[in-house]
């Protein structure tokens, strides 16, 4: 698995990773061996996106 660095590291590309992840996990194509790693970078690319939305609605609200 490609992990981006935060200085790369886009919203887009953030959850298209994750959506790859989640992929991956429904099809039961993660061993178990790969499983707890897979969900770890899931948890983190969850909360760059939550991170990235809330910075994206407090600029939003200071300009209305």
């Amino acid at each position: 698995m490609k992990k981006n660095t935060e200085e790369t590291l886009t919203y887009e590309s953030a959850w298209s990773e994750l959506q790859v992840i989640v992929a991956e996990l429904q099809s039961g194509q993660t061993s178990i061996d790969h499983l707890s790693a897979k969900i770890e970078r899931a948890a983190e690319l969850v909360q760059f996106c939550r991170e990235k939305l809330r910075a994206t609605e407090n600029s939003l609200s200071r300009l209305g």
